[in-house]
């Protein structure tokens, strides 16, 4: 297997250094010759040069609240992080807490400011109320920053309603009820709700979450799930109630939902793993991937595909190009796409009834306007089958030599359509089939087991490689960024944002870099170089961008055939951000590795 090599040619790099330090020097003459464009990218008295470097003055706030067993903590901050952890279960019932304010005011501006800020806790028969206000104004100009970073510690059966204006919400466990809200930072939860009381209902209203543009991602819930966000991914791993997961345009992945579920995203794809009630499904052009629904489905795409392993009940799905492809339909169909292909294996493992036969649950339709309609049946469903290929001759509608299938072809100037007939063991509930100009074709299941075996594989382990990478990465309890050494001269700060400008983002030493690293994935050895007695290094550019994902800008050195296998997995992997003078930049890098064969 290959090993990942931590250094690079020093050489090299000590060239490179010399030539791109020459490229960034002659982008910053360029960019100092244009003083219009500085004065737009700077306005005249925003005062953001002149507080690039301000040293922080803070203080902390810490105290106890005495409290009781399973009641609930109210935050509500204007600003700031905030951080909940859980008790062990022998402590006693206390609130503890600390708040960590900052500002880069000057003093003593500073110690003014920081003694303005209003920090209110007590504790009433509810629960414990805690709230943070920063102060209104400051007679600087321009006006100071101010930071806020929560940390409670609470009791392992209490409950929370966190609001902040602007940070992150982060939790343990919390085992009772959660509402965190946040004007745009991330959400990231451990189990919610996982403390059963006497009489409390098996599926209740458990967690609301949301965020005005950050991420969501969260463990078990034992009741009903509501998580919003402006634009943020949704990840979530068991639901025991219903589940409402909307998202502006991320994509929204879940393990299992034990009611139902509505899941709506802007642009983004969808993969669940199993509902056991209904499923609502809308996005504006993503992939939708379910494992098995043992109720109705409502799919909608706007352009991506739909993959379903199993559904019990009635589906009813469309997209305006991507194909669709069922592999088990126990129920009633009505499947639309505008240019893609509809494969659809129906009944394939129902039982028969008391004349030996299987029927549908009710009437279906599939439907593409250019796309190809496959359909495999069991020789003993009762059915009737009317198919329709709207331009095209009798060759368009193809069927097993032992169906019996009637073909009639209206004849029209410039073409016509096509229809087909067949009624199977005495007839059944309709099942249409039309095409604009695609194929319609009609098999019987054992005519090819193997084709269906290898999807359901397919499906399965796509959707549990989408798993899998949430809980490798999004599931990381949100990893701090991590703050790269800062130039702290003015001089630094400003060639940063030269080579940002110039490069893409900023250079990073391979060996910093692997130190920011979350998860990554070996390269598989591709099998034909292993025959070919092809190894070496591979040396590949890479790109981190502001949320710690990887871009492969280009390949330095290597066979490429071992490029591509390292490229592949080089792509999955994930770096915690990288932060300077307190903001995510691009970092440019290289990752080295060594295929060699044993």
């Amino acid at each position: 297997m290959p090993t990942l090599r931590a250094s690079q040619d020093q050489g090299q790099a000590a060239r490179w250094r010399r030539v791109s330090g020459g490229l960034l020097f002659f982008g910053a003459l360029l960019l100092l010759s244009s003083p219009a464009d500085a004065r737009r990218r700077e306005p005249k008295g925003s005062g953001k040069a002149s507080r690039a470097n301000l040293p922080r003055v803070g203080e902390d706030r810490a105290g106890v609240e005495e409290t009781r067993n399973g009641l609930r903590l109210r935050l509500v901050a204007d600003l700031g992080n905030v951080k909940i952890l859980t008790a062990s279960p022998t402590e006693q019932p206390q609130i503890r807490y600390r708040v960590r304010i900052e500002t880069d005011a000057r003093n003593p501006e500073a110690g003014k400011l920081l003694k303005e800020y209003s920090l209110t806790v007590k504790s009433t028969p509810a629960g414990v109320w805690i709230t943070g206000a920063t102060p209104q104004g400051t007679r600087e100009q321009p006006p100071a920053q101010f930071w806020a970073n929560f940390e409670v510690t609470i009791p392992q059966d209490y409950s929370v309603d966190v609001s902040t204006q602007g940070g992150d919400i982060e939790t343990q466990d919390v085992g009772g009820t959660a509402s965190l809200v946040s004007q745009g930072g991330n959400i990231t939860t451990g189990r919610i709700g996982m403390v059963t009381r006497v009489g409390a209902a098996a599926s209740r209203p458990v967690a609301r979450l949301e965020t005005q543009g950050g991420h969501i991602a969260l463990l078990d819930v034992a009741g009903d799930l509501h998580a919003y966000t402006a634009g943020g991914h949704i990840n979530a791993r068991n639901i025991a109630g219903d589940a409402v997961l909307h998202t502006g345009g991320g994509h929204i992945r879940a393990d299992r939902i034990g009611g139902k579920a509505d899941l709506e995203t802007g642009g983004g794809k969808i993969t669940v793993r199993g509902v056991r009630s209904s499923v609502t499904v809308r996005t504006a052009g993503g992939q939708i991937d379910f494992g098995e629904a043992y109720g109705s489905v409502r799919a909608q795409t706007g352009g991506g595909g739909i993959r379903v392993v199993h559904v019990a009940g009635p589906i009813e799905l469309e997209t305006s190009d991507g194909s669709i492809c069922l592999t088990r339909v126990a129920g009633s169909v009505r499947a639309a796409t505008g240019s893609g292909t509809i494969t659809a294996w129906i009944n394939p493992d129902a039982p028969a009834d008391g004349l030996k036969r299987i029927v549908l649950s009710g009437a279906s339709l599939l439907e593409s306007g250019q796309g190809d309609i496959i359909v495999y049946l069991p020789r003993k469903l009762a059915v009737t089958i009317e198919a329709v290929v709207e331009n095209g001759g009798e060759k368009r509608i193809q069927a097993d030599p032992s169906l019996p299938m009637k073909v009639s072809l209206v004849s029209m100037r410039g073409g016509g359509p096509t229809r087909a007939e067949a009624i199977l063991n005495g007839g059944g509930e309709v099942l249409r089939l039309k095409t604009g100009s695609g194929t319609i074709r009609l098999q019987f299941l054992d005519s090819d087991t193997s084709l269906r075996d290898m999807l359901v594989r397919e499906q399965t382990e796509r959707i549990e490689k989408r798993l899998d990478e949430f809980m490798r990465v999004e599931m990381e309890l949100a990893p701090k960024p991590e703050v790269a050494p800062a130039r702290s001269d003015w001089f630094g700060q400003w060639m940063n944002k030269i080579e940002e400008k110039i490069s893409g983002g900023i250079s990073v030493e391979p060996e910093e870099l692997q130190k920011l690293l979350i998860s990554s994935v070996k390269p598989m050895y591709p099998e034909v170089a292993r025959r070919a007695g092809v190894q070496g290094f591979v040396r590949l550019q890479i790109r981190v961008n502001r949320e710690g994902r990887v871009e492969v800008q280009k390949v330095v050195e290597g066979q490429p055939i071992l490029a591509d296998a390292a490229i592949q997995a080089t792509q999955r992997w994930r770096y915690k951000p990288i932060v300077i003078n307190g903001k995510p930049v691009n970092a440019i890098s290289t990752v080295t590795f060594n295929f060699l064969l044993h």
